[in-house]
């Protein structure tokens, strides 16, 4: 029984932790620029693209989004 509820344990840890990956935006418009977000949970990745489109607007990007 022990062993069962370690196993359960370990298994818990490993679906609760975060999938950090090279992740890309892409922003669109008159232009268009792609980024690669390193090493990013997507919900860090998409909080740096949307910050990017704010950034790139002036150079005609006109939306981001995480691809």
């Amino acid at each position: 029984m022990k062993k069962l509820i370690l196993l359960a344990v370990i298994a818990g840890a490993f679906t609760m932790t975060s999938c950090r990956k090279d992740r890309t935006c892409s922003c669109t418009g008159a232009v268009t620029i792609d980024f690669t977000v390193p090493k990013a949970t997507k919900a860090e990745a998409t909080t740096t693209c949307n910050t990017a489109q704010t950034t790139y607007s002036s150079a005609g990007a006109t939306t981001c989004k995480l691809k």
